[in-house]
């Protein structure tokens, strides 16, 4: 049965490409998504897809109803792009200045609607439902929240999603038990000291000497406060301050980001930065501001959810080779599904160098090999197929949402 899906995937693959290829040459940004959205809707009409449109803004649900009562379980795409200036020489090349697809988004829902068509086809053999998750604004813009928040998790069981990787060669797949991307935080501290004439440093407060110390002291936070066998990056990535060589500038700006995965290291991280920032500056008679920002939480794989898709795919896909990898530190707001549900995220190697298929996601030559998304759908049927028809009556165990 599965082997009569992966052929009418196959038979698909012409299609895929022509919608990844047309939604990367007008890609939309987050939360404007507006004809994305609307052609979504219309492939799903055209494959008689039950849907709801407008879930949580630019958010579109597709119900598969399966011709036996069972489970529900939910696969997740999102479309939304960056604001980046497309520099590939290709015939798809964006047609939007200032905007592409450099995440993979575009391969991600072409995926999800050809796996979508074949299920909608073989609807007779399940036992239980599918929901087809198509997410706006993922780049930042809370499309995972605001979708959840309009009840798009509502009677789910488990839900899956998958990540093409440019930077994992074509014809692997690979996952990561537990935490498998990191919580993304954003930070912006500013320093109020006092101005002056450079030859005169006595009689200011020297923002950007202020600085210095403390761009040492956050890193000491990580060397220093962190457990050793835990995981936090500290990044500052913007300073700004002064206009003249001559003039000590009265006030500096840093903004950067934080990464971790555990919810009591970040808590830990910001408090200590708090410390670090109030301690220096009170010792430099110097005022700050403080701002913490927090992002999108670190993807945490469900155990029973993971070994069912490694199993899974070790049977059921010779073709590709699964690989168990250590955890990233990028964010992915498919994090927030899984506070709610029980599931996973994996990746689908998707680089080629004779592709040119080489650059790391959100670079502007970013592209990947177009036929590995016969591998990521390849392995949502397989998911699909070993929980509604496989083991139809197994019981999900008990979920316990991620403190």
């Amino acid at each position: 049965m599965l082997g009569n899906w992966n052929l009418q995937l196959e038979k698909m693959y012409d299609k895929m490409v022509e919608w990844r290829r047309y939604m990367h040459q007008y890609p939309e940004l987050s939360n404007q998504e507006y004809k994305t959205a609307k052609m979504i809707a219309s492939i799903l009409s055209e494959y008689g897809i039950e849907k709801k449109t407008n879930v949580g803004g630019m958010g579109i649900v597709g119900f598969i109803k399966g011709a036996l009562p069972g489970k529900t379980i939910a696969l997740r795409a999102d479309f939304d792009a960056l604001p980046i200036q497309d520099e590939k020489d290709v015939p798809y090349k964006s047609k939007v200045d200032g905007v592409m697809h450099a995440c993979g988004h575009d391969g991600h829902t072409a995926t999800l609607l050809a796996v979508g068509k074949v299920l909608q086809e073989n609807r007779d053999q399940l036992a239980g439902n599918v929901v087809l998750l198509f997410q706006h604004a993922e780049e930042g813009g809370g499309g995972a929240r605001k979708m959840i928040a309009d009840n798009c998790l509502e009677g789910i069981d488990a839900v899956f999603a998958n990540h093409l990787w440019s930077l994992i060669p074509t014809g692997t797949i690979s996952y990561t038990k537990g935490y498998t991307t990191a919580a993304g935080d954003g930070f912006e501290i500013k320093i109020n000291g006092k101005g002056g004439h450079g030859s005169s440093p006595h009689d200011t407060i020297d923002s950007i000497a202020v600085a210095g110390q403390l761009i040492n002291q956050l890193q000491y936070i990580v060397s220093r406060r962190v457990h050793p066998q835990k995981t936090a990056v500290i990044t500052i990535g913007s300073i700004h301050a002064g206009e003249a060589s001559n003039v000590i500038a009265d006030s500096a700006i840093l903004k950067g980001t934080v990464r971790t995965y555990e919810k009591e290291v970040q808590q830990l991280v910001e408090e200590a930065m708090h410390d670090a920032i109030k301690g220096i500056c009170l010792s430099s008679k110097a005022d700050y501001e403080f701002n913490y920002f927090h992002g999108v939480a670190g993807v945490y794989n469900h155990p029973h959810e993971t070994e069912i898709f490694a199993n899974t795919i070790k049977a059921s896909l010779s073709e590709v080779k699964l690989e168990e990898v250590p955890a990233l530190l990028v964010s992915e707001d498919f994090a927030h599904y899984l506070e709610e549900k029980p599931g996973m995220l994996f990746f689908t190697g998707a680089g080629n160098e004779a592709l040119g298929a080489v650059y790391p996601h959100h670079h502007p030559k970013f592209d990947f090999d177009e036929k590995v998304m016969l591998n990521a759908g390849k392995a949502m049927l397989a998911i699909i197929h070993y929980y509604l028809v496989e083991n139809a009556l197994e019981i999900i165990e008990p979920f316990n949402s991620v403190k």
